[in-house]
């Protein structure tokens, strides 16, 4: 019995560049992409799902071994197209960070730093909570599902071998960094109005009472009060981030 491995080297290249595509996007998921996630579990979950993807989107792969220059190239837009991607996963989560700091400010808790293991580097403790609970309820609510959804779907958006347009992509880009910053600020509206209406206050009790310290009276005040509010509508807050998070994927994978 004769086998014929003539085939190898093209599915080599064919898996070499699907994983250039998944593996970049892996790297920046979160939740996935964490610094603090063992390399050999990333590995293992870029390696799975490109043996997931692989024999569906095979056929879409051109690939001409005689030079190594196409190759070169297919793997370079591959590498682009994982990055972009993964940014936009990454963008979305780095929504609840600019929350959290505005919610922090408004209550006076932004000095209150932690280390933030989503990003590997200190940020504001009420946005690392909100970070944390909202990777929870992803994986939760399966909403993770639309990632790999997206994944899927970007071989129709950013076919292999076409180099992607930089203007769709910067657009995207944009768009996404928009939607994230207005997100943020929708999220942290209530505390926006309660700030403004109790450092008001504040001033008007300043005035008519000049003897009284003010600052020291109104720091704790602003704490309780503002975390009070915080446990009221928290469940509001993540509610409307899972729906936006569930757009953004939805738009890069329509037909889920």
């Amino acid at each position: 019995m004769r086998l014929d491995i003539s085939l190898l080297p093209l599915l080599a290249a064919t898996f070499m560049l699907v994983f250039a595509r998944v593996g970049t996007m892996v790297m920046l998921l979160p939740g996935f992409g964490e610094m603090n996630v063992p390399v050999r579990v990333r590995l293992m979950l870029a390696l799975s799902l490109t043996l997931i993807l692989m024999p569906l989107h095979r056929a879409a792969y051109v690939v001409d071994l005689k030079t190594f220059g196409p190759v070169l190239q297919m793997l370079g837009q591959e590498i682009l197209i994982g990055l972009l991607l993964g940014a936009i996963a990454r963008l979305t989560i780095s929504a609840l960070q600019v929350a959290g700091s505005v919610v922090a400010q408004q209550l006076g808790l932004g000095f209150v730093m932690a280390v933030d293991p989503m990003q590997g580097q200190q940020g504001v403790l009420l946005g690392n909570f909100m970070t944390l609970l909202a990777m929870t309820l992803l994986f939760a609510t399966d909403l993770h599902h639309l990632v790999i959804a997206a994944l899927h779907d970007s071989y129709m958006i950013f076919k292999p071998g076409e180099v992607p347009l930089t203007g769709d992509a910067a657009a995207l880009a944009t768009r996404t960094f928009a939607s994230a910053f207005k997100i943020a600020i929708q999220i942290s509206a209530p505390f926006l109005v309660f700030g403004l209406i109790f450092n008001l206050g504040l001033g008007v009790l300043g005035r008519l009472m000049p003897q009284m310290q003010v600052y020291f009276v109104g720091v704790p005040l602003s704490i309780f009060i503002g975390l009070l509010i915080f446990l009221a509508v928290l469940s509001t807050m993540m509610g409307a981030y899972l729906g936006y998070f569930a757009d953004v994927m939805h738009q890069l994978a329509p037909g889920k």
